[in-house]
Order: structure tokens, then sequence, then C-alpha cells
């Protein structure tokens, strides 16, 4: 899997635009800025808009391409992020570190998912808020229609809305499935059946 992600993130393109998730710019918008961790964040185009917004962006991904992509993205936009080259196994943090955590299309295979879920929600701050978009199970079949806009073709790693069970003691502030219209480069292009959920975590 990791070398897929290497050969993804290898080419010249950003894979999915240097553009942020819409979603994700419009929930993030609605809070004030303070520190903000970025799972999986991919070549950083989501890191860098909260960073340009006055955030602290933490991010993490376990490919050396992304890695270098993601500060040339910073760098380009003139804005710091501290981005760790690592797996989520390898990631350490206080207990109630940041005030926002950020899962844009991070698909952890069902065996792993609620143990990933539940790590990275302990490193969420009492009051901060969560902000998922993902692909639902109902995407298969536009997936398959349709492969430029991407997604896992497995449909255990498809999430629905009993995605908001992993995350216990929150408030739901959103938790919607949706058809959008994804324009995010060249992987993340047409008609999908997503899955948002925006929620706070109880003090």
């Amino acid at each position: 899997m990791k070398s897929f992600w290497e050969q993804r993130y290898g080419q010249k393109e950003y894979a999915y635009g240097t553009e942020p998730n819409q979603y994700f710019k419009a929930t993030l918008d609605t809070l004030t800025p303070g520190k903000i961790l970025m799972a999986a964040e991919g070549e950083g185009r989501n890191a860098v808009y909260a960073a340009s917004q006055g955030w602290e962006v933490v991010a993490y991904d376990w490919s050396e391409n992304a890695h270098q992509k993601a500060h040339k993205l910073a760098s380009k936009y003139g804005v710091q992020i501290e981005y760790h080259l690592a797996s989520l196994n390898e990631l350490h943090f206080q207990e109630h570190t940041f005030d926002a955590l950020a899962l844009i299309y991070v698909h952890f295979p069902e065996q792993i998912r609620l143990q990933n879920h539940q790590k990275l929600y302990q490193w969420l701050k009492p009051g901060g808020h969560l902000i998922i978009e993902a692909f639902s199970k109902s995407h298969l079949s536009y997936s398959k229609k349709n492969p430029a806009v991407g997604g896992p073709k497995t449909l255990s790693q498809l999430y629905s809305l009993a995605i908001a069970e992993d995350f216990e003691k929150s408030t739901l502030l959103q938790l919607t499935e949706e058809e959008v219209q994804l324009n995010e480069g060249r992987y993340h292009h047409g008609r999908a059946q997503v899955i948002r959920l925006f929620a706070s975590k109880h003090s």
C-alpha cells in the first residue's frame, strides 16, 4: 500500500490539486484558529490552507513524496506546517493537544479503523472539533461507473453514517450522506457519494 501512495504522489502534478477540500474549508472557516492535526495529509493542500488562515498545523503521512510536495506547497504560499513523515502507529502526542482534528478522505482498513480513530480522538481537546469527509459505501457504484472519481474499491474500507459511533462523547453538528461533485485534481473528479461529519468533543 505504501508503494501505491509513493507512486501516486511521485508525479509532478498534485494528485488531488492544491486547493483545499471544499467541505474542510467551509467548516474550518467557522472555527477560531488554534492547533489542528491533519491525519494522513498527503500533499498538504488542506494543511497549507489551514496555516494560511492562522492555524498552527501539525500533519502526518508515511509517503516521502507527499512530505516533500507538502513542504513545497507551504513554501509557495509562505506558511509553516509541522509535517511528520510517519505512520499513525509511530506518532505520540499528549492527550488533549489539539483544538481541531481533520480526516479528509482517510480510509483506514476496517480491522484497524476504530483503534486508529480512537487514538486520534484522544489527542483532541474537550470542546475541540472534528471534521471528516470520506467516501460512503454507496460510492462504490459511482467509482465503478467513473474510476476518475477515486475512492477505495473495497466496500469494507468505505464508510457509513455509523462512523459517528467511533467518536464517543461527541456533539454532532453535522452528519450527512451526500452526493457531491468533486473537482480535486486528477484523482477526485466527478460525482461522488460522501459522508460528512462535523462534531465537537464533550468536555
